[in-house]
C-alpha cells in the first residue's frame, strides 16, 4: 500500500479497532441477534451495517457529513422511523413473538428475511449522527494530502470495514454463547427478554441520539 503513509497507518489501525470494539448501537444489535437468530443469520445484518458504515466513512472524508451535521433534520426520518421499528422488534422479542425471537418450544423459528436483516443493519449505521460525527473528527487526519485521495480513501475504508466486521463477529459470537447457555438452562424466554431489551435499547439510542 504505497499510497498510504506508513506512520499514519500504524496509528490508524489501533485507533479504529478501539472505536469499533467499543459497545455501540451496531455492536449491541449484533449481540442481540447473536442471541436469538445466531451468527450465520446475523451476517445479513452485518452486510447491511457494513454498507452503511462504508457510506458514512466515505462521505465524512469528502465533506458530505459536514452538511449532514449542520442540518440534523436530515437524520430525523431515519432516526425516528428506524428507532421505532427496533423498539417494536424488541417488544416482540420480549414477548417471545415475531421473526427475531427464539421459539419456546421445538417449532422452527419464523425468521426475518435476509433483506429485512440487511436493511436493519444499514439503517442503524446510516442514521446514527454520532457515527457521522465520529468519522468527521477521526478519519480526515489520517488522510495524507500529499498522496492521491481515491486510493487512500479506498484502502482506509477497507481497513475500517475489516475491523468493524471482526468486532461484529466478536459480539455476535458472544451472543450465541450466551444463547447456548440459556438454552441449556431451559431459559429461552429469558434469552428472548435479554435480546429484546438490547433491541429496545438500540431503538431508543437511535431515536434519541
Amino acid at each position: 500500500m504505497s499510497f498510504l503513509n506508513p506512520s499514519l497507518l500504524s496509528a490508524f489501525i489501533p485507533t479504529f479497532f478501539i472505536v469499533s470494539i467499543t459497545p455501540g448501537m451496531c455492536m449491541t444489535l449484533a449481540l442481540s441477534l447473536g442471541i436469538t437468530i445466531g451468527v450465520r443469520r446475523a451476517m445479513w445484518m452485518m452486510a447491511g451495517e457494513l454498507a452503511g458504515v462504508a457510506i458514512v466513512a466515505a462521505a465524512s472524508a469528502i465533506g458530505v457529513a459536514t452538511f449532514m451535521l449542520r442540518y440534523p433534520a436530515a437524520f430525523d426520518v431515519f432516526k425516528y422511523a428506524g428507532g421505532a421499528y427496533l423498539i417494536w422488534l424488541g417488544v416482540q422479542m420480549w414477548r417471545s413473538r415475531g421473526k427475531m425471537a427464539m421459539p419456546e418450544d421445538n417449532t422452527p423459528p419464523n425468521t426475518a428475511s435476509r433483506w429485512q436483516l440487511a436493511a436493519q443493519g444499514f439503517i442503524t449505521a446510516i442514521a446514527n449522527p454520532k457515527g457521522w460525527a465520529f468519522f468527521v473528527v477521526l478519519l480526515p487526519p489520517f488522510i495524507d494530502s500529499s498522496l492521491p485521495m481515491a486510493p487512500q480513501l479506498s484502502a482506509l475504508v477497507i481497513i475500517i470495514l475489516t475491523l468493524e466486521f471482526i468486532c461484529l463477529q466478536i459480539y455476535a459470537h458472544g451472543g450465541k454463547t450466551l444463547s447456548r447457555a440459556l438454552r441449556k438452562g431451559g431459559s429461552v424466554r429469558l434469552a428472548n427478554r435479554i435480546s429484546g431489551s438490547l433491541m429496545m435499547l438500540v431503538g431508543v439510542w437511535l431515536a434519541l441520539g
